[in-house]
């Protein structure tokens, strides 16, 4: 057989396993397990390159960023399964219920807030979509704007930081996650923005789509404020404090995790509400979702070694030469094809399969490694709201009652929709809206290493440059 129709064999052949609904993580290690003995039998595979697979796991279980993931999971359901965001729905809706729209101004901050903490799509929308969803219903809201807002604000958890999603890009294209979190603030904070004045232009056009529903008086404005200061005000001051400890460098990301995890328990505490058992499900939950996303993350890795050793990295390079020369033909074409794979496969499926194949022929042609993990994230979120097939129509269609039609859903989710759209394209025409050019450098160990190497003692002149070169 010809070496070079190994690794696209290989390929295919996993696209084929998937696609015939074949558990991802074992899938992966199975094609891997399956073409390394074929590259070994027929001589094109070296067998002490599976040696590296003990070092990729060490590393695995040694990176700082993954050491986070199970804090921020934590955390989140923590504060979801104590119904502490049901709380802060409830007294944002309360307040803001006077005005046409209230309760889509609540849901779009909750949902961001939400979003913030689980750090999952599918969590964030069908949560929002259990607690929001009703109310609206009850309120006389149209079925197509509250299902819109409650998809908008469930795919927010793509890119709000401390997002799980940004955690798992991060290690994937091998950067900083606190420049991560430094470049996605802008983009996530816009976008947050464009819904609510989406809303407030809407509300003004045609407020009979989203009625007052509260009739209180102003004796009680005092009262309501309080109350959404101690419901909404504690779990987002909360997320905005972990937020702030990583952005100016007072904690780690494992440590602002640690913060959240410690502080949804007091939180939960003081509102009674770890009884019955809700801590201990927690604590599973968290367990099981985690233990997935490690052997998912294994079953990569093995991929991607026995990958490599088939030189699937060059096959790889050869499809993208077929492009026009630049980085824009590239990043179109990876836009365009992590757009539709979202159509079809899990945020962690295209993660640790797609986006490994990609970063090096990425890093080749000078592109900003975060600025293209802050787009890959949005155009995920884009992805995810796109029908017929957004995961988070999907999962919002499975909460929605019988009387919302699958079609409401679509046509809500379109306005929100061009406005992720928009999004895409403001970061492509000004880069700078995520660039670390903001951010300030941070040494490398290798950086760190030389510079405290000390300098030969007797330092010998090129003798090939000028002399005034030499000084």
């Amino acid at each position: 057989m010809n070496p070079e129709l190994l690794a696209p064999l290989m390929f295919t052949t996993l696209v084929v396993v998937l696609l015939a609904g074949f558990p991802v993580a074992f899938s992966l290690a199975a094609v891997a397990a399956a073409f390394a003995v074929l590259g070994v039998a027929l001589g094109q595979f070296n067998p002490p390159f599976l040696l590296a697979m003990s070092l990729r796991v060490q590393g695995i279980f040694n990176s700082d960023n993954f050491l986070a993931v199970p804090l921020f999971v934590l955390m989140g359901l923590i504060l979801e399964r104590t119904g502490v965001a049901e709380d802060t729905l409830l007294a944002l809706s309360r307040l803001f219920g006077r005005a046409p729209g209230g309760l889509l101004y609540a849901t779009i901050t909750v949902g961001a807030g939400l979003s913030a903490i689980t750090g999952f799509v599918s969590a964030s929308v069908i949560a929002m979509g259990l607690i929001a969803l009703p109310a609206m219903l009850k309120a006389g809201y149209d079925a197509r704007l509250a299902t819109g807002s409650i998809a908008a604000a469930g795919t927010l958890a793509q890119m709000l930081p401390p997002s799980l999603v940004l955690i798992v890009l991060a290690e994937q294209v091998e950067v900083p996650l606190i420049d991560i979190f430094h470049a996605v603030l802008l983009p996530s904070a816009m976008l947050v923005g464009l819904y609510l004045v989406f809303v407030l232009v809407a509300m003004a056009w045609l407020p009979r789509l989203a009625p007052p529903i509260s009739t209180q008086g102003e004796s009680s404005r005092m009262r309501m404020w309080l109350q959404a200061a101690g419901a909404a005000g504690v779990p987002l001051g909360l997320i905005l404090l972990i937020l702030a400890s990583i952005y100016f460098g007072v904690a780690t990301p494992t440590e602002g995790g640690a913060i959240g995890v410690c502080g949804a328990v007091a939180i939960a505490a003081a509102r009674k509400r770890l009884a019955q058992g809700r801590l201990s499900q927690a604590l599973t939950n968290t367990g099981v979702l985690c233990s997935s996303v490690i052997f998912l993350l294994l079953g990569a890795s093995f991929f991607t070694l026995v990958f490599r050793g088939f030189d699937g990295p060059v096959w790889i390079e050869g499809l993208f030469s077929h492009l026009p020369q630049g980085q824009l033909p590239f990043l179109l074409a990876v836009t365009a094809g992590i757009f539709l794979l979202g159509f079809f496969l899990d945020f962690f499926e295209i993660a640790f399969i797609v986006v490994p194949l990609i970063a090096p022929v990425a890093r080749k042609l000078g592109v900003d490694m975060v600025w293209l993990t802050v787009m890959i994230a949005v155009v995920l979120q884009t992805s995810f709201m796109h029908p017929p097939f957004g995961i988070a129509l999907y999962n919002l269609r499975s909460v929605a009652p019988a009387t919302v039609r699958t079609t409401q859903i679509y046509v809500g989710a379109i306005p929100f929709l061009a406005i992720q759209l928009l999004m895409v394209v403001l970061l492509v025409v000004f880069p700078g809206l995520a660039a670390p050019d903001r951010v300030q450098h941070r040494a490398t160990q290798q950086e760190i290493d030389d510079a405290l190497r000390p300098p030969p003692a007797n330092p010998v002149p090129d003798p090939g440059l000028p002399d005034f070169e030499k000084k």
